[in-house]
């Protein structure tokens, strides 16, 4: 019998957001992220795509928060805007062997 070698990952931590329509579906939490003051979760959907959703984020107490819609066209276009370059930053850190140059 061979031996399972992998390092221990992180543990991953998922909610479930519900739906309008009754509809539901588990996210992983990539991140919250700061923008202009006010705190922002992306969530990855566990569903095969390559979606990202990214709500408003309030931290309630420690273990309890709130996400909101972004309803708002221009401040979400904004935040996404940030999130994209924080994510293009990230991957030139890993492709750079995350040293600056």
């Amino acid at each position: 019998m061979a031996e399972d070698n992998k390092t221990p990952e992180e543990e991953v931590e998922m909610i479930t957001l519900e739906f309008d329509d009754d509809t539901s579906v588990e996210c992983e939490i990539m991140g919250v992220f700061d923008v202009d003051g006010k705190e922002y979760i992306a969530l990855i959907p566990d569903d095969d795509s390559d979606d990202v959703y990214i709500y408003g984020y309030t931290e309630v107490t420690d273990d309890e928060f709130n996400i909101t819609d972004i309803e708002d066209e221009a401040e979400f276009e904004k935040v996404t805007a940030v999130f994209d370059e924080m994510m293009a930053d990230g991957l030139a850190e890993e492709e750079d062997g995350g040293e600056d140059q």
